[in-house]
């Protein structure tokens, strides 16, 4: 049984196309496996704490040292960090922002960056420690290209989260909707690829198959209505 979670991290709840690629990225992924099971995170409706120096002194003071509010300081990251290395796929809504990542989106990274629980430290350099998950970004933008000058949000995120020991990422992106809705949706077309699992002894030791990926563009009214067919190996412009 597959674990899959979800971080949705627009400030809009309504109207966000970042919303709309991760709903359907998850039906068709719950679609063809209905045993999965999904923990959703919605960034945008409740942010979490940015990490400060109570929150440095927390993570890194011994659980049986800490104080009623380090615990419930550390308590929280812990979480976190137990729901990304739980998953076998993490889906992750990527609206850009003034050319980068929501600020809500980097807290969550930020809260999961600890030594000895997301990456260590080697002779070799830094090891990431979250193994055998998988990530597929919804970039969204009304005018910042993927992978252009301009955008300092999906390489940072892939870093991120190679950083953490995910290196197996995929972006499906609509970036340029305010510029062109239906160019921009055409590039969703060619890059709206994930990757179905098979059954196996266990979901960490999964492997994928590669059927042909497809994705279409409608409009009723004035509001776009998306659907796609998930199929492996998102490609990426980077």
């Amino acid at each position: 049984m597959p674990n899959i979670l979800r971080i949705d991290s627009s400030i809009k709840t309504q109207g966000s196309i970042s919303r709309q690629l991760t709903d359907e990225i998850l039906a068709k992924l719950t679609a063809a496996h209905p045993d999965a099971t999904v923990t959703s995170r919605d960034l945008g409706a409740q942010p979490l704490p940015a990490t400060d120096a109570d929150w440095l002194v927390a993570v890194n003071t011994p659980a049986e040292q800490r104080s009623d509010s380090q615990a419930e300081i550390a308590t929280l990251s812990d979480t976190l960090i137990a729901e990304l290395k739980a998953a076998d796929i993490v889906v992750i809504a990527l609206p850009i922002y003034n050319f980068a990542v929501p600020a809500q989106l980097k807290i969550w990274l930020d809260q999961m960056a600890r030594a000895g629980e997301t990456f260590r430290y080697s002779e070799a350099g830094p090891e990431g420690l979250v193994q055998n998950t998988r990530a597929i970004i919804a970039y969204s933008s009304n005018g910042t290209r993927m992978g252009s000058e301009i955008d300092f949000a999906s390489g940072y995120l892939r870093h991120m989260l190679g950083f953490f020991g995910i290196t197996d990422v995929q972006f499906v992106a609509s970036d340029h909707y305010a510029i062109d809705p239906e160019s921009s949706a055409m590039k969703t077309i060619s890059m709206a690829k994930t990757r179905s699992l098979r059954p196996g002894a266990s979901w960490k030791k999964k492997q994928a198959t590669a059927p042909e990926c497809w994705r279409t563009w409608a409009r009723s009214g004035r509001r776009p209505e998306w659907s796609a067919k998930v199929s492996p190996s998102c490609g990426h412009a980077s």
